[in-house]
């Protein structure tokens, strides 16, 4: 009998798609003949939308939607070559499996979420996958992790959690009143996320440990 619901972030998280996505990026800046992006700002917005992102690296709003849609068509391409798991990320997802129904809630794409869970042999692992095109209102809004709480059962669950690695994943789950451990092994450091939170974890494997250990008291 599962116990508990856990709701995994992925870029940072699970997965490291860094190279994947500044590439795609800088690719998408050369074909529109801009300036190249500045790869640290980029970095450090990793987890927000696509189209917060090219706002942020100064695309103007009439050209957002066909430079996502730009950077799609060669993240597709690149996304299984140049994305790796993140050390102990499979561990932590088996251990968690054995006492907890899971699920993965990102702002990436669905589609292509599914395409990489799939490549590593997790995809199985998980009841269901929330992306970017399966809501209205991303992180940190609470509709994702309500979306993938409604499509699990929640007969005998004694508690919920997001293990997530930037603010936008705190603040989603405190927003959906579910429990949370942020974890260090993405985009944002211990200084950034101790302004939102004290439940810290080195990574996935270590906040399971913590998961698995609290519902045992």
């Amino acid at each position: 009998m599962k116990k508990a619901i856990i709701l995994f972030d992925l870029d940072g998280t699970l997965i490291d798609s860094t190279q994947a996505i500044c590439e795609s990026f800088v690719k998408v800046f050369a074909k529109f003949n801009k300036k190249p992006p500045n790869l640290e700002l980029l970095k450090s917005k990793i987890g927000y939308t696509l189209e917060d992102i090219f706002r942020e690296l100064g695309v103007n709003d009439n050209e957002v939607d066909i430079c996502v849609e730009s950077y799609k068509e060669y993240y597709r391409d690149i996304c299984k070559q140049k994305t790796t798991l993140l050390k102990n990320a499979k561990d932590s997802i088996i251990l968690a499996d054995t006492f907890a129904l899971l699920g993965v809630v990102t702002t990436k794409t669905g589609k292509y979420s599914k395409i990489l869970l799939d490549e590593f042999g997790i995809l199985e692992y998980f009841q269901c996958v929330v992306g970017r095109e399966n809501v209205l209102n991303p992180k940190p809004h609470k509709e994702p992790v309500l979306k993938a709480l409604s499509l699990m059962p929640q007969n005998n669950i004694k508690s919920i959690y997001l293990i997530g690695d930037t603010p936008l994943d705190i603040q989603a789950a405190n927003n959906a009143n579910i429990n949370h451990i942020a974890v260090l092994s993405g985009y944002a450091n211990k200084e950034l996320l101790q302004k939102y939170t004290n439940n810290i974890a080195l990574d996935s494997l270590e906040a399971i440990h913590t998961i698995k250990a609290n519902l045992s008291m």
